[in-house]
């Protein structure tokens, strides 16, 4: 993992914040590590979602994502099977437009 860090500043519910402090103050960790950690297994989780692939796949399709943020969410073997499958889509599209 990498040790690179970026600050985040984000406004929160203040029972959730709350609820994450007493964790916190049970695991003996402070507030942040608790945060990442659940940011951690939340992005982890959604990568095995298959709408939310199926989205994010959406979203490398249409340029809103490129193919380092792609690979970021849902892995590189992954990402690679839908980079193979983009340029199979758009080489299928230009012979279609090709053949028009």
């Amino acid at each position: 993992m990498s040790t690179d860090k970026k600050r985040v500043q984000f406004r929160a519910p203040n029972r959730l914040i709350d609820r994450a402090d007493a964790l916190a103050a049970v695991l003996g960790e402070d507030r942040t590590d608790i945060l990442v950690t659940a940011l951690r297994e939340y992005l982890q989780d959604a990568a095995h979602d298959d709408k939310l692939t199926q989205d994010i796949a959406a979203a490398y399709y249409d340029a809103e994502i490129d193919f380092e943020q792609l690979k970021a969410l849902v892995g590189a073997e992954e990402a690679a099977n839908i980079q193979v499958l983009k340029q199979q889509l758009d080489d299928d599209f230009i012979d279609e437009v090709a053949d028009a």
